[in-house]
């Protein structure tokens, strides 16, 4: 994995170049994998996005030299070494409110850098923690991103284009205090806090449950809501719940989300059946547990026993 601090030092340097072409390769240069996206937009260029991220000099001067414009996308996680939050600031969303609160939290004290991006929202650079995962999500009703492993973030100074203008990446602020790793898992828990799972009661309890697990269903934006839906119907078939009546109970929320009846039924689905063996495991032991239970106070030597001690 890079140095975290080399990373961050080649993004201040990259951020004073007015040439992205020049910005690319003073990146790649400096140990930072980077691969081309489309001229003031997101998308990569390469085939497999960022899993095509290099930092040999020869494949990232050939890029931009075939498209001299392309924007910086860097794959975050241990790619890279960093980890990025994205407060997104964009039409009704602007998540910088969940931001102060997770600040005020001391939860992303840790930021080494601070970029500014087109929409007017910003990206925290963090360190990656080094030996551990931490996959990408997306807490939109926060208007919070995490971008870790299985993402990429678009570096200074790439370019977006809004209303027909081209706005820049901008490093922002770099922090004089300590730098340290953000804890993703905690940081989402406080953004967006699942809710409990439901409990192996019957009747009102379990209705009321399960109404909150379809009002947390419903709130999630995109790039969350399938995942969602799989975890909240995993919870319900952990607790009993028949598949239709799953389906019954997260369907409309899910349609309410933006996901289709198909994509509902595949997940759900999906669900029940990541679950199931696991239940059916839970039930086998038991089941064995209650068999050599049995099997010793049935047996002679234990009936023996238990007469010697009347």
């Amino acid at each position: 994995m890079p140095n975290p601090f080399d990373v961050l030092a080649a993004l201040i340097r990259a951020d004073g170049s007015p040439i992205l072409a020049v910005a690319a390769r003073s990146l790649a240069s400096a140990g930072v994998p980077v691969f081309p996206c489309l001229p003031g937009g997101k998308r990569p260029l390469t085939r497999r996005g960022f899993l095509d991220a290099s930092n040999e000099a020869a494949q990232v001067a050939a890029w931009w030299s075939r498209t001299p414009n392309a924007n910086i996308g860097i794959p975050t996680g241990a790619a890279s070494g960093v980890v990025v939050v994205d407060v997104d600031v964009h039409g009704p969303t602007d998540g910088r409110a969940a931001w102060n609160r997770a600040a005020d939290a001391g939860l992303v004290n840790g930021a080494g850098l601070l970029v500014h991006t087109p929409t007017g929202g910003t990206h925290a650079y963090f360190p990656a923690t080094p030996g551990t995962e931490q996959r990408s999500w997306q807490a939109a009703a926060a208007g919070i991103d995490f971008r870790g492993d299985g993402g990429y973030i678009i570096a200074p100074p790439s370019q977006r284009t809004i209303d027909d203008n081209a706005r820049r990446y901008r490093v922002a602020d770099i922090t004089a205090h300590a730098v340290s790793p953000v804890d993703a898992g905690r940081l989402r828990d406080f953004l967006d806090p699942r809710p409990a799972a439901p409990g192996r009661s019957s009747g009102c309890s379990m209705a009321v449950d399960a109404e909150r697990l379809a009002a947390w269903v419903a709130e999630r934006g995109e790039g969350e809501r399938n995942r969602s839906l799989f975890w909240a119907a995993c919870r319900l078939a952990e607790n009993g719940t028949s598949p239709g009546d799953a389906l019954d109970a997260l369907g409309a929320a899910a349609h309410s989300a933006g996901l289709s009846d198909r994509e509902i039924t595949t997940t759900v689905r999906s669900a029940y059946r990541a679950t199931q063996p696991a239940a059916e495991a839970q039930r086998h032991s038991r089941a064995r547990s209650e068999d050599r239970w049995c099997s010793r106070t049935d047996s002679p030597s234990s009936a023996a026993s238990g007469r010697a001690g009347l």
